[in-house]
């Protein structure tokens, strides 16, 4: 039996980025590929189970982690989305899915594989059917990115919107953990208050929240609300914003207290987020930019 301190669940993305200068640049990308990078990175174990067309099995060279804590199965479709910006800080964004990855079940989890979390790293509704969420409650901690709860793509254009999650009061008491962004919590709870929706979504049965904003990433494990500021130079890297600082914030919980997981998490975004894609430092680089920025 392999333990790992997380088990991350998501499709690899081809990513086709596109600027406010409408300069285009090209990256695999997807919640699975920055979360894994980044707790791999901080020292920890993890696993990635991805599914992809065999067309595209040359994706996978783009995974930091170690070759045998990658779990593959095969589908008839990867994943490819363009990204246009219209902002420098890459806060606006419009979003067209010119690929949809086939959707995972609960048959491509590993056997012989455990997890003290199971991470759904969806990018899309629908990558993952619902009662996976409960089958993993099960095995470990359930941690879910609600983009991929609330992110739908328009099956005849490919064009992406937002909408509520029907069913997140049934399902949230199966989170430990969940990660939204500052407008993805207002959809969710209809306030734009990132602590008031913390607490909203914690009443609704999610043991720890974490909410994502340009400026600082917010923590609430249902007693303290603790934020930590983004000191990012540049925003050059700012695709992954989200999946770094979760695959970080994760796997430091299993051994420290939460504003000491969010200084480590939010730390090692912000130096993520000056270079384009998957986090590629040490946990050293990240002590030193703690010293450097933090203290």
């Amino acid at each position: 039996m392999k333990h790992y301190a997380s088990v991350i669940i998501g499709h690899i993305s081809q990513d086709i980025n596109i600027d406010h200068e409408d300069h285009a640049a090209e990256l695999l990308g997807g919640a699975v590929l920055y979360a894994s990078a980044a707790a791999h990175a901080l020292g920890h174990k993890v696993a990635a189970v991805t599914k992809i067309a065999p067309k595209d099995r040359g994706r996978l060279a783009a995974f930091a982690i170690p070759q045998e804590d990658l779990y593959v199965s095969f589908g008839e479709r990867s994943t490819t989305i363009r990204n246009k910006y219209y902002t420098a800080d890459k806060e606006r964004r419009d979003c067209v899915c010119l690929s949809r990855g086939t959707p995972f079940t609960a048959d491509d989890l590993p056997q012989g594989v455990v997890g003290d979390i199971y991470h759904f790293a969806g990018l899309i509704y629908g990558d993952y059917a619902d009662d996976m969420l409960s089958f993993c409650a099960q095995k470990g901690a359930v941690a879910v990115d609600v983009q991929g709860c609330l992110r739908h793509a328009d099956s005849a254009t490919g064009n992406m919107y937002f909408e509520d999650w029907a069913a997140k009061k049934a399902l949230l008491p199966y989170v430990t953990y969940l990660k939204t962004d500052a407008a993805e919590a207002e959809i969710l709870t209809g306030t734009g208050d990132r602590a008031e929706a913390a607490r909203i979504l914690h009443s609704w049965g999610a043991k720890e929240i974490l909410i994502t904003h340009n400026t600082e990433v917010l923590a609430f494990d249902g007693k303290e609300i603790y934020t930590c500021p983004i000191k990012a130079r540049n925003l050059s890297g700012r695709t992954g914003r989200g999946d770094t600082t979760f695959g970080s914030y994760l796997c430091e919980r299993l051994s420290h207290s939460v504003p000491d997981a969010l200084l480590t998490a939010t730390a090692t975004v912000s130096l993520k987020m000056e270079t384009p894609g998957a986090f590629a430092g040490t946990r050293a680089d990240v002590e030193d930019y703690i010293r450097a920025f933090y203290r």
